[in-house]
């Protein structure tokens, strides 16, 4: 293997990790929120199912990607 092949293996690795290790640090500041909470959420802004479509935004692909809509 050459150099150049081991430092993108190296790098790529690196991101891979990193990128793990962001969203276990997401997962971990989103608080939690007893039932009560929720319920009281749902009355004041409606449950999800209240929402149109387009109304809602899907963050899936920015969070998987680094912050960057491919």
């Amino acid at each position: 293997m050459e150099a150049q092949e081991l430092k993108a293996l190296i790098k790529e690795s690196i991101r891979e990790v990193l990128r793990e290790e962001r969203l276990l640090l997401c997962q971990a500041l989103i608080p939690y929120v007893s039932d009560e909470e929720q319920e009281e959420l749902n009355e004041m802004f409606g449950s999800l199912s209240d929402y149109e479509d387009e109304e809602l935004v899907d963050m899936t692909d920015w969070v998987k990607h680094g912050h960057k809509i491919p």
